[in-house]
């Protein structure tokens, strides 16, 4: 306030400067009071509100803030590397191919060297092994926009395969090995329905991936086929990839196992199966591998519960077979390499765990062989001449190898009676087995804790 107001008003007002000063002293107090009573006043009422309220607003930002970043957050991706298969020709009989012909619905991207070119869909490419495009090396085709690469040259079970990823076709001096370069999870879309029906529980579904992925990955470790770079091939030899064109219901089970696999002690482990038991498993002393710390998993366990085994009523569960004795003694001539003659008698000599036959004795009028090994021993009664009759009583023609070393033999008149149990090597996971677990509500880690022995399943 200036010199000048404060006088005029002095002069104008009497005592009111009196007054001003008397205010500011009395007044000023009373104000500080008022001011202090409405702070508290305030604070009181804040406390009141905040412990009624349900949180703070700061708290209420924090928890949107978090829940923003939960979902902004991304899933975390498995392991996938790509696995690299020797496709084999028809019937799986040669790893070279004398010619290949290819197409996509979608067309073809081919490179060879630094050069590319398109071909049109539904276009055929057919590619010799002295085409002149390998001379740039290998030559790399992909369908377009994530579409599979049919090879009409071949047939599987349902036609004209296709495969995703990159077909690397590579020359040789016998013909053409053609390797198929995809990630493992879409590989096994089309293992697990051509190893399982995919009409299959999806529990078993499940258990089949788990366990074809594990043996996948083992198997990526090195190179089957190291001049090639192929990790396996497509056929029976490792698992069978490609027969079967990919299912619903198994993709549904690939992808919601995925990752996951087998570990015994902390490693991937080399998950066996095979289509049925006779009610028990066998170790890997029926391929003549001793026990070690590293397979102590694949033990010989009994595939049942409470009402009994749980495949008891299949067809395979339990079978026979009367072959006469001149057809016997010339498969096992024919398939041992040693004419015995005429077979006098055939003894199982040595069992393993779960009962399987390890070594069996053959003895005819020219001398004696022996055969050791479940897969051997299978293969020396294996050929055509008689029939096997199942369980359920439908027969099928005998083949290349007997469907199982679980049996007992016995000659009668002119005429050896093997009675036998399951199909297949016996070692790990019963497929059957597993369908008929899961079709009782086990899961699939059910399953396989049976089968395999303190084993644990893992993410990559």
């Amino acid at each position: 306030m200036s010199r000048y107001y404060r006088k005029k008003t002095n002069r104008r007002s009497g005592n009111r400067w009196k007054s001003w000063n008397n205010w500011n002293r009395y007044g000023g107090e009373r104000i500080f009071l008022y001011g202090l009573l409405v702070c508290v006043s305030l604070l009181i009422v804040g406390s009141l509100l905040s412990a009624v309220m349900p949180g703070k607003p700061e708290l209420h930002k924090r928890v949107e803030r978090k829940k923003e970043e939960e979902v902004q957050e991304p899933k975390q991706e498995i392991d996938n590397p790509n696995i690299r298969v020797l496709i084999m020709t028809n019937g799986y009989a040669n790893i070279v191919h004398p010619s290949v012909v290819l197409s996509s619905e979608t067309g073809l991207t081919v490179t060879c060297g630094e050069e590319q070119q398109e071909i049109e869909a539904g276009q055929m490419l057919a590619i010799v092994p002295d085409d002149e495009r390998f001379q740039s090396g290998s030559i790399r085709i992909c369908a377009h926009d994530g579409g599979e690469v049919a090879i009409h040259s071949i047939q599987r079970g349902y036609g004209t395969p296709s495969y995703a990823g990159t077909l690397e076709l590579r020359t040789t001096a016998e013909g053409i090995a053609v390797i198929n370069e995809l990630p493992v999870e879409t590989y096994l879309c089309k293992v697990v329905p051509s190893e399982m029906p995919a009409s299959y529980e999806l529990e078993a579904l499940k258990a089949q991936v788990v366990c074809a992925r594990s043996y996948a990955y083992q198997q990526m470790q090195d190179y089957a086929y190291p001049e090639y770079e192929a990790h396996v091939n497509d056929s029976t030899d490792y698992q069978v990839y490609g027969n079967s064109p990919a299912q619903e219901s198994s993709s549904q089970a690939v992808k919601e196992t995925a990752g996951q696999v087998v570990r015994y002690q902390g490693q991937v482990a080399t998950t066996y199966y095979y289509s049925t038991s006779c009610g028990r498993t066998t170790s890997p002393e029926a391929w003549g591998t001793a026990g070690n710390e590293g397979n102590q998993y694949l033990q010989a366990v009994e595939v049942k519960d409470e009402d009994g085994d749980y495949e008891k009523e299949l067809p395979w569960y339990r079978w026979t077979a009367v072959v006469p004795v001149e057809t016997l003694s010339n498969l096992i001539g024919l398939n041992t390499g040693k004419d015995v003659g005429t077979l006098q008698s055939v003894e199982v000599t040595k069992t393993g765990p779960g009962d399987v036959a390890l070594q069996i004795c053959a003895t005819g009028d020219k001398g004696t062989v022996t055969v050791d090994t479940e897969n051997k021993i299978r293969r020396a009664f294996g050929g055509s001449g008689y029939e096997i009759c199942k369980q359920d009583g439908t027969t099928v023609p005998s083949s290349a190898l007997l469907p199982s070393a679980f049996f007992t033999i016995r000659r009668e008149g002119d005429a050896f009676v093997i009675e036998g149990g399951g199909y297949g090597h016996g070692i790990g996971m019963s497929q059957n087995g597993a369908n008929e677990m899961a079709k009782k509500g086990k899961n699939y880690v059910d399953i396989l804790t049976l089968f395999f022995c303190d084993i644990t399943i893992e993410g990559l």
